[in-house]
């Protein structure tokens, strides 16, 4: 298969209020990261998994994947995430011609929604999940005063995967290092290079769990959706 996937789960937790990464923080009785994990290394049309740590939680989370025999490549996370992806980027095989970039923090992704993903980015090259916008939006100065107020049909707030051709996501990294440049996301990057990038409506139970309000809502998605299959 030409698709593999790139978890980023390098991160700390800081605004988590945690002592260690939040990703393993439980949910549903086990680490948030454990569930993407196992949602990427399951779906059919994935066939290449890098995982991206940070050094405190390598041989841990390296001696789990063992135990549980997957095949998920680990490699060492970077200063920021934006180092985290592009390290992530370097271990994909020559055979890999798309990428997905998912946050290790949002376990609620659909396998169906991953598919949707994969048949959009190879129309396009470059794709992400998003979602509009529910509350009216202000654009406020650094002295607290609003300054604007921007439509709220146009504004959609940024979920993952997102998913590029290889070759593109590897240049607009390079482009973005060589020029000392630093986007919020890897569609940013891409932006800077003149691509365009499509967006794949997402769903609002795709969170990404970064608060304690975040993993009381995440326990609710998963009691709800071990209802509906009940």
């Amino acid at each position: 298969m030409d698709t593999g996937v790139v978890i980023v789960a390098a991160g700390s937790g800081k605004r988590m209020g945690a002592e260690r990464n939040k990703l393993w923080l439980l949910l549903g009785g086990e680490p948030i990261w454990t569930r993407t994990v196992r949602l990427f290394t399951s779906h059919p049309e994935i066939g290449e998994v890098v995982l991206v740590v940070n050094s405190q939680d390598h041989d841990e989370i390296l001696a789990w994947i063992h135990q549980e025999q997957l095949k998920v490549t680990v490699v060492l996370g970077g200063a920021e995430r934006q180092d985290s992806v592009k390290n992530g980027l370097t271990a994909l095989s020559s055979d890999c011609s798309y990428v997905l970039v998912h946050d290790a923090a949002r376990p609620f992704v659909t396998s169906e929604q991953i598919s949707e993903m994969i048949r959009q980015v190879r129309l396009d090259g470059a794709s992400i999940m998003a979602v509009p916008v529910k509350d009216t939006m202000k654009v406020v100065g650094a002295d607290g005063i609003v300054q604007s107020t921007p439509a709220r049909e146009s504004l959609w707030a940024v979920q993952t995967p997102q998913a590029f051709l290889v070759s593109l996501l590897k240049e607009a990294h390079e482009a973005a290092a060589e020029k000392g440049k630093t986007g919020t996301d890897d569609a940013m990057l891409v932006e800077w290079l003149g691509h365009a990038v499509s967006v794949v409506r997402g769903s609002y139970e795709n969170i990404k769990i970064t608060t304690p309000d975040d993993l009381w809502f995440g326990e609710e998605i998963l009691r709800r959706r071990k209802g509906e299959r009940a």
